[in-house]
């Protein structure tokens, strides 16, 4: 089976979830001409700000968008479970819109803590950061 481009392959997240390239706009601000030049290969994949923005709006994570927009040679992940948690755990610190994250102090918790915060941001906002 051939793999989509990259243009198909967001066009085919955003059908997904039933979003209009305008939604995506409003909610995420990135433009829908831009978003639609990608979508139709008019324009090569995005910075990563922009690819972290696509990510938030389409449920995937940061990481998997790179990878279809070409930033990373391998799909592999070569970091240990212990990385995968720690990185999953920064990405639900930094987002802006998962507040509840924002309050805790993450000094002194325990892999096992991180790892419980991480499955209670997935549940509330659909984003598979790691598998449980």
């Amino acid at each position: 089976m051939e793999e989509l481009s990259f243009g198909e392959y967001i066009r085919q997240l955003r059908k997904q979830l039933k979003m209009s390239q305008r939604d995506v706009e409003r909610e995420y601000g990135v433009s829908n001409a831009y978003l639609s030049q990608l979508e139709q290969g008019d324009k090569p994949p995005p910075r990563p700000d922009i690819l972290k923005k696509l990510a938030l709006a389409y449920r995937v994570t940061v990481r998997e968008m790179m990878l279809r927009a070409g930033y990373f040679d391998e799909p592999e992940v070569t970091a240990t479970e212990d990385e995968r948690v720690e990185a999953a755990f920064q990405y639900v610190m930094s987002d802006p819109d998962y507040k509840f994250g924002n309050r805790i102090r993450s000094e002194g918790l325990s892999l096992e803590a991180k790892r419980g915060i991480i499955l209670v941001y997935q549940t509330l906002t659909g984003k598979m950061l790691i598998t449980p």
